[in-house]
Formats: C-alpha cells, sequence, structure tokens
C-alpha cells in the first residue's frame, strides 16, 4: 500500500469511528431500511478509498458520503424494482433522500432511531445489541461479548432481526414522547453495553474503544437532556462518567493493570466525579430508584472509601443485594461475593459464588474465574485456585489484565493473597 494509499485509508477509518453511526442512522430514519442503509454507506466508503486516494479528502467528508450513499440506495432501489413499480417508487425514494443536506451539519438521528429499535415487533432479546450494530457501529463479535453470547449465535440473530425488519415492512419512527419512557430500558441497556465495552480499554490506546465509551457518553447526555426528569437516565450517566474519571489510574506508567483498590485517586478526573455526584442527587430527587441509580451508588461508594480511607462494605453489600434483586444477574452476585469477603472472609464468600456456579452464561465469563480464584487461594485450596486463575487467564483478552492474573497465579503459591486487588470491570447485566 503507498501513501496515498495510507492516507485515504487512514481518512476513511477516521470519519466511519466518528460518522458511521451518525450516517447510518439518517438513511435509515428515512427509507426504513437498516440493512439497506448500511449496505450504501459500506459502498460509499469503498467509494471514498478509490476517490480520496486520487483527489484528497473533500472539506467536508460526511457530506461527501452522504451524497454517495443516497446515490447507492437509489441505484439498490432500481435494481429491485422495474416497470410501473419504479415508477411511482422512485420518484418518492429519491425526494425522500433529497432532504439529506450536501453541504451543511448533517442532523444526528442516532438517539431518535434507538428508540425506533425498540419497536414492539422486534423480538425483545434482540433490540439493544441491534441498536449497538446499526447505531453504534459495533460488529457481531463485539457485541456478543457485551451480552455473554457466541459470536455466531449474535450474528445469526442479527441477520434475522434485520430480516423480520425488512420483510415485515416495520416502520422506524421516533416514538411520540408519552412513548419514550416504556421504551426507555432497551435504549439505556444498548448505551451501557456500547459504554462497558469501550471502558475494556483503560489506557485509550485503542481508538476504536475510546471512541465507542466517549460516543455512550455523548448519546447518554442526550437522553437526559431529553428526558431530564427520568432518574434512569441521569443514573446511567453518573455511572459511565464515575467509571470513565478513573481511565488515566487504571495503568501504571509502565502500562501495567492497576486495580481500584491499588489506584491513585489524584489521577481521577475530579470533574468527572463532581458531575456524576450531582447527577445522582439529582436522581434521588425523582423518588424512583432503579438499577443504574444502584450501580452508580455502587461505584460513588468505592470513590468514597478510596478518598476516606473510611471501611463502608456493609453499605456496599446492601447496595448489591438491592441490585440483585432487581436484576438477577450473575454478574452482581460474582461482585457482591467479592464484597462479601470483606465483612465474613472468603469461605463465606465461595458460597455466595457457587449459586451461580450452574448458570451456564459465566462458563466463559473471566471476572468469574478470576474472582473464584482470589476466593479459592485465600481458603488455601491453591490447586483448585491454580485451575480457576487458568481459565481466568485463557479467556482475558487484556495483555496487561493477564500479566496482573499471572502474578496473582504465581503469588497464591505463596499465600499472599490480597482479596481485593481481583480486577474488577464495569457491570455487565445480562
Amino acid at each position: 500500500m503507498n501513501r496515498d494509499d495510507q492516507q485515504a485509508r487512514s481518512i476513511a477509518d477516521a470519519v466511519a469511528r466518528r460518522s458511521y453511526g451518525k450516517l447510518v442512522a439518517y438513511l435509515a430514519a428515512r427509507t426504513r431500511d437498516v440493512a439497506q442503509a448500511e449496505d450504501a454507506l459500506s459502498e460509499a466508503f469503498a467509494s471514498a478509498l478509490k476517490d480520496w486516494r486520487l483527489n484528497g479528502c473533500p472539506t467536508n467528508p460526511e457530506a461527501w458520503l452522504m451524497t454517495v450513499a443516497r446515490r447507492k440506495t437509489i441505484d439498490a432501489a432500481r435494481r429491485r424494482h422495474s416497470g410501473e413499480m419504479a415508477s411511482l417508487q422512485l420518484p418518492a425514494l429519491a425526494k425522500e433522500l433529497s432532504a439529506a443536506p450536501a453541504d451543511s451539519e448533517i442532523p444526528d438521528y442516532r438517539l431518535a432511531l434507538m428508540f425506533a429499535c425498540t419497536h414492539p415487533a422486534i423480538d425483545v432479546g434482540i433490540r439493544a445489541p441491534l441498536m449497538l450494530q446499526v447505531v453504534l457501529g459495533l460488529d457481531a463479535a463485539a457485541i456478543a461479548s457485551c451480552f455473554l453470547m457466541s459470536p455466531a449465535a449474535m450474528g445469526q440473530r442479527l441477520v434475522r432481526a434485520k430480516n423480520k425488519i425488512r420483510e415485515a415492512r416495520i416502520p422506524f419512527r421516533i416514538p411520540e414522547r408519552e412513548e419514550l419512557r416504556e421504551r426507555l430500558d432497551t435504549v439505556l441497556d444498548a448505551i451501557y453495553a456500547a459504554f462497558a465495552e469501550g471502558w475494556i480499554d483503560p489506557a485509550g490506546t485503542d481508538i476504536v474503544r475510546r471512541d465507542l465509551a466517549e460516543e455512550a457518553i455523548f448519546l447518554g447526555r442526550l437522553v437526559t437532556v431529553l428526558l431530564p426528569a427520568e432518574p434512569e437516565a441521569l443514573g446511567l450517566l453518573a455511572l459511565m462518567l464515575h467509571a470513565e474519571a478513573r481511565r488515566q489510574a487504571r495503568r501504571s506508567a509502565q502500562g501495567e493493570y492497576v486495580p481500584l483498590a491499588e489506584q491513585d485517586p489524584a489521577l481521577w478526573d475530579v470533574q468527572m466525579i463532581e458531575e456524576a455526584e450531582a447527577l445522582l442527587l439529582r436522581a434521588s430527587a425523582l423518588g424512583a430508584i432503579g438499577r443504574y441509580q444502584l450501580e452508580a451508588s455502587l461505584q460513588s461508594a468505592h470513590v468514597y472509601r478510596r478518598r476516606t480511607g473510611i471501611a463502608n462494605w456493609e453499605a456496599v453489600v446492601r447496595l448489591y443485594d438491592a441490585l440483585l434483586s432487581r436484576s438477577g444477574s450473575p454478574v452482581v452476585a460474582i461482585n457482591r461475593s467479592l464484597a462479601l469477603a470483606e465483612i465474613h472472609g472468603a469461605a463465606t464468600a465461595l458460597e455466595a459464588l457457587q449459586e451461580v456456579a450452574a448458570d451456564a452464561r459465566i462458563t466463559e465469563y473471566q471476572p468469574y474465574w478470576a474472582a473464584r480464584a482470589e476466593l479459592l487461594a485465600k481458603t488455601g485450596a491453591h490447586s483448585e485456585a491454580r485451575e480457576a486463575y487458568e481459565i481466568a487467564i485463557g479467556l482475558e483478552r487484556d495483555p496487561a489484565v493477564r500479566r496482573f492474573l499471572l502474578r496473582r497465579q504465581s503469588e497464591s503459591s505463596n499465600q499472599r493473597i490480597h482479596l481485593r486487588t481481583v480486577p474488577r470491570r464495569v457491570l455487565r447485566s445480562s
């Protein structure tokens, strides 16, 4: 690949990271065909690589891509229809797409499309994954990791959902304001799943993941603007800000993983933490507690303990109890067991952890095996602990966390266990 090719590819990749979801959302909102919008934009990006290599990048790459994608959409419709049907449908489609701006700022319909993806005709279990793919641009493998599902199974479900949308001609309309709150939970879940996937890259070296976390926070802010009196929207934004505030402290200068208990609070983003606390205060005044408020409160409690040195594990366990009663999530149960160990010891925590051992969803969930390994080592079951560490290390994608787990595995043989240094990720409820 020569220099011009590399430059064109670099520009196209940057625009894709920034604008893919925005452009797909705009096209799909007008054509009511998500798969076609994705296909048209993919073809537009392919054209961009050729054109920008020869002629350089246009002043407004988004508008250039929109113009090409609009033309590709009309061409595809022309290939699908002929005769009288074409004479009736193509002018209407062209008129609808002609409203797409050519040289001005393209309106952001991502949030509107996320709400549209919660149409009652779409299966409840695929709504959030569908939104992640068509609005935020995640691939099936990334989405599968968010929902504790195999990439192949997730890919098949996404294909079926898009086929149903097209074949049943499901309208992608923006719900009226009185309908929005009914569909809010699924939208918030999708935003959080996107954030959790982006949050995995703590050092910010993976630009796609970093952009994903930033985009999720952006969408979270949009929801709070749209529904300023919705406590769960405020709770979700508070949760994401609390987690994002600690990004710079999660790696040492040498790039090694630093667990929460060992992070330097001076490296935390104070402005983000203060905003998160203010959002939680606003949410609490609205009188309707929910999952995201509870999770944000847990983050707040961890921050308070690290800043003050005052143990608050009883309060943390109570928050996990409330969250577990609402969600029944095995992920919550795993984190609750670790907090329980701080009060009653590792043996009691292992008994609690055993309650989720039969759940098939945690078989390939790395934090479960890391937690089990630490608790087993603490009780002196070093052989079983080593086996659990092996599984956790094999499942972990982050090289720094793998090195951390390898060190912990080695230390467990010497009975030098510090339970509270188990890696704790952003909670992901199934």
